[in-house]
């Protein structure tokens, strides 16, 4: 626990005194988030402050994770440092949709093939155990890569991929102390105290954390899910933190981006446009069409977030398929819900 509480620290300092300077430096550079058809800012703002996330969280990581528990955990370092110059890169100087997702899939699959990260089971999930080897690498890769995109699109208000982000750290980064593998927390916890100290500055609307932050978010999300429903499935002991349905737990964790993208994607598809084309039609966007400002719409949604893994952590006995189920049409009925509401006000 000690050493948990010291990688907060260092994550948090280190990232809480970085970002002011940032800020200076990306003013001074007009390193800015300029306005455009997605965004739900009217000023430029600087978009930079998730070089102080990764510079606290890399910290947290190489101080406190213990040598003799760094493993595999190297490879994860490198995906890091790929994931961060991939969006360090993109804030300063925008790189095409194509190279940044090459970028994404070069990063996971050093994830999968090196550090081991990702589906190798569906775990009797519609009815299929083991995966063949080329089918796991494929789906794992697909699915990583998914993730990483999710939090980036997810990335729309002030504070709301940030504390997403928090709400995954704190989840597995808890759980993952409790089953004993220490390195895994420790990673959790680093990302958590890094987020901590940015949204000190980001709720306030001073900083945006860009490509670099939400990248690196995904990535770590992506691993500590994967990691979660893997080593949910060879624990011994009967405990309260051993899940029946890991991958519907694992995916209540993740719902809201993933959701989301998931529904807008499909959503431009069907109008004849390209996935990839940015809109204004995320959750976040049809909750501000309701008069909520970025923070309450925020607070909204990580506590429907939040909602949906209590829900599913208390119905865990009824497994993946229908717990998938059960969250799936939740989240459909909700947006529904919040799209008629924000019908009744002005639009954005």
């Amino acid at each position: 626990m000690f050493t948990l509480i010291l990688a907060y620290i260092t994550a948090f300092c280190l990232t809480y005194f970085i970002v002011p300077t940032i800020i200076r430096v990306a003013k001074a550079r007009r390193f800015y988030d300029n306005p455009n058809e997605r965004s739900s800012h009217v000023e430029p703002t600087p978009s930079l402050g998730g070089i102080g996330i990764f510079a606290g969280a890399i910290c947290g990581i190489v101080l406190w994770v213990p040598v003799d528990q760094f493993g595999l955990l190297q490879y994860m370092l490198a995906a890091f440092v790929l994931i961060f110059l991939i969006g360090t890169l993109d804030d300063i100087t925008p790189v095409t949709p194509v190279q940044k997702l090459l970028g994404q899939l070069l990063v996971s699959i050093i994830l999968v093939y090196k550090s081991k990260i990702g589906l190798h089971s569906f775990y009797g999930l519609f009815g299929i155990e083991e995966l063949g080897a080329p089918i796991a690498f494929t789906l794992s890769v697909v699915a990583i890569t998914g993730i990483i995109n999710a939090f980036n699109l997810i990335d729309g208000i002030n504070g709301l991929a940030g504390s997403i982000g928090l709400l995954v750290s704190v989840f597995f980064g808890v759980w993952f102390f409790f089953t004993g593998d220490v390195a895994l927390s420790v990673v959790a916890v680093s990302l958590a105290g890094g987020i901590v100290a940015f949204l000190r500055y980001n709720f306030s609307g001073r900083i945006f954390m860009g490509d670099t932050g939400s990248l690196l978010i995904g990535t770590v999300a992506a691993i500590l899910a994967f990691r979660f429903i893997q080593t949910n499935y060879v624990q011994t002991t009967d405990t309260w933190y051993v899940f029946d349905s890991a991958p519907a737990v694992a995916f209540s964790v993740l719902l809201l981006p993933i959701f989301d993208t998931l529904r807008v994607f499909a959503a431009r598809i069907g109008k004849g446009r390209s996935p990839f084309r940015p809109d204004k039609n995320h959750i976040h966007h049809l909750l501000l069409r309701t008069g909520l400002n970025h923070t309450q719409a925020t607070l909204v949604l990580i506590g429907v977030n939040v909602a949906f893994i209590a829900l599913t952590v208390a119905l865990d006995h009824l497994g993946s398929g229908i717990l998938l189920g059960i969250q799936w049409t939740g989240m459909a009925c909700l947006t529904w819900l919040f799209t008629r509401w924000g019908r009744t006000k002005e639009p954005l």
